[in-house]
C-alpha cells in the first residue's frame, strides 16, 4: 500500500499497516521463531498469506531468515529495526487496554493463543529442580480441555495429549478466567478465593506460581482511562 506522502507515520505505515503484520511482528517479539509457533500464534491466518508476510518483512529488513542447522525449515529472528518496534507494540497495547476492552468478546479468548503464550511465559529458573509437570483443564471447553505443559531443564513443552508422566500442579478454569489472570487483570488469590479458578498440587509449585509461570508484560499497565484535567472524566479525544 503506497500513500505518497512522506510523512513518517504514512512511510512506516506502507509497512505495517497491511492486515497481520502487526501481529506477526508481536508474535516475532514475543519469542516465535519457527513457522508452527507463528501459526499457532496467530490463529486464523492462512500459510500462504503468512509466508508472504514474512518475506515482505524479510526484504523490509524487519526479518532475519536463517535456514535450521541439521533439520528442515527456517527460524525467522528480528532484526534492530523489529526490535525498535517493541516501545510502539507496548504503546498500543496499552492504549488498547484503556480504550478497546469495550471490544473484547468471549469469542476472543483463544485458548490456542493463551497456551501459546503460558508455554513462553514459564522461568525454568524458578521451578525447584528444573522440572515440572503442569496441567490445565478448562471447564468451557469441549474439544482441546485439557493441555500440559512440560518443564525439563530449560526445555518446555506444550502438548494436547497426556505425557504419562506425574503431574505437579493441575490448573483447572475457564478460558477467560486464565486469561484475565495471565494478563493482570486478575490475581491468583482472587481468581482462586471465587472458585473461578482452582489451583493444585505440590505446595511449593502452587503457592510461587506467579514468580515461574510469569503474567503477561501489561500485567502492570494502566487499565483505566486517563482523566482530562479538571473534569473528573475521561479526556475528550482529538
Amino acid at each position: 500500500m503506497k500513500y505518497g506522502q512522506f510523512c513518517p507515520i504514512a512511510k512506516a505505515t506502507e509497512i505495517l499497516g497491511e492486515r497481520w503484520t502487526i501481529l506477526i511482528i508481536r508474535e516475532l517479539l514475543m519469542g516465535a521463531r519457527r513457522f508452527s509457533e507463528f501459526q499457532r500464534g496467530l490463529g486464523f491466518i492462512s500459510p500462504a498469506l503468512l509466508a508472504s508476510r514474512l518475506k515482505f518483512l524479510e526484504d523490509q529488513g524487519l526479518v532475519a531468515k536463517r535456514r535450521i542447522q541439521g533439520q528442515k525449515g527456517f527460524e525467522y529472528f528480528p532484526t534492530k529495526a523489529a526490535d525498535e518496534l517493541m516501545p510502539a507494540l507496548m504503546a498500543i497495547g496499552e492504549w488498547g487496554l484503556c480504550w478497546a476492552r469495550d471490544n473484547l468478546l468471549d469469542e476472543d479468548f483463544d485458548v490456542e493463543l493463551l497456551m501459546a503464550y503460558l508455554e513462553r511465559s514459564v522461568d525454568p529458573d524458578a521451578i525447584a529442580g528444573g522440572h515440572a509437570v503442569v496441567r490445565f483443564e478448562f471447564t468451557d471447553l469441549e474439544q482441546q480441555r485439557r493441555w500440559w505443559l512440560l518443564v525439563d531443564g530449560a526445555r518446555v513443552e506444550l502438548c494436547l495429549k497426556d505425557p504419562g508422566q506425574d503431574v505437579d500442579v493441575y490448573i483447572t478454569s475457564s478460558v477467560r478466567t486464565m486469561s484475565e489472570v495471565w494478563m493482570g487483570d486478575r490475581t491468583y488469590r482472587d481468581a482462586t478465593r471465587s472458585g473461578d479458578l482452582v489451583l493444585e498440587g505440590t505446595p511449593a509449585l502452587t503457592r510461587s506460581i506467579a514468580t515461574w509461570l510469569r503474567p503477561s508484560v501489561f500485567a502492570d499497565s494502566p487499565r483505566k482511562r486517563p482523566l482530562g484535567p479538571g473534569t473528573g472524566r475521561p479526556a475528550a479525544s482529538r
